[in-house]
């Protein structure tokens, strides 16, 4: 259960980071993102396909936001 609550805020958070343009805290905060998902990943909390397709699409937002 820990994971699913941290993997939530963390993605909530940088959401909010990226819809407020904040690129640089964006781009800090995805590291720890990326190792909640494949934390939750390796506990089968969820499948590995859904945490590669989160990862992807939260990279391709913070990604579009420094444009």
């Amino acid at each position: 259960m820990v994971y699913i609550r941290k993997m939530k805020e963390l993605i909530k958070e940088i959401r909010e980071l990226g819809l407020a343009k904040k690129t640089k805290e964006a781009e800090k905060l995805l590291p720890q993102v990326y190792k909640i998902l494949d934390k939750s990943a390796k506990e089968n909390i969820i499948k590995k396909n859904t945490a590669s397709r989160k990862k992807s699409r939260l990279a391709k937002m913070v990604a579009r936001t420094s444009k």
